[in-house]
């Protein structure tokens, strides 16, 4: 049980490190604009970095459920094979649409809109 925590403490204690300049800035509520496109930073960030976690772990698990069933039936394997990459392509596709979002995220002019 602890070790499936650690990478989730890890985490949090890395986020918390790369967030501390944030909240040590001044807070100066007539620029929202600043502090809009500092909030579209994180956020862009915190999407790609997720779906790239999510993708990660996904891939992972798909290849090694491949492999376990081409080893349990030699036979099968192209049929396998051909599911792992399709399913895999899908995964990779998921992945690159968030990358997207974050670039869209990122190049809106924030300050036009507000």
């Amino acid at each position: 049980m602890i070790k499936n925590f650690k990478p989730l403490i890890l985490f949090l204690f890395i986020l918390a490190v790369m967030t501390s300049p944030l909240l040590a800035q001044d807070t100066d509520l007539s620029n929202n604009r600043a502090s809009l496109f500092k909030l579209s930073l994180i956020i862009g960030s915190a999407v790609i970095t997720l779906a790239a976690a999510a993708g990660i772990f996904g891939q992972a698990k798909a290849i090694s459920s491949a492999c376990e069933g081409i080893s349990r039936n030699p036979n099968s394997g192209p049929h396998i094979r051909f599911l792992l990459i399709f399913g895999l392509v899908l995964i990779e596709t998921l992945v690159i649409y968030a990358l997207l979002i974050s670039i869209i995220i990122l190049m809106v002019k924030w300050g036009q809109y507000v």
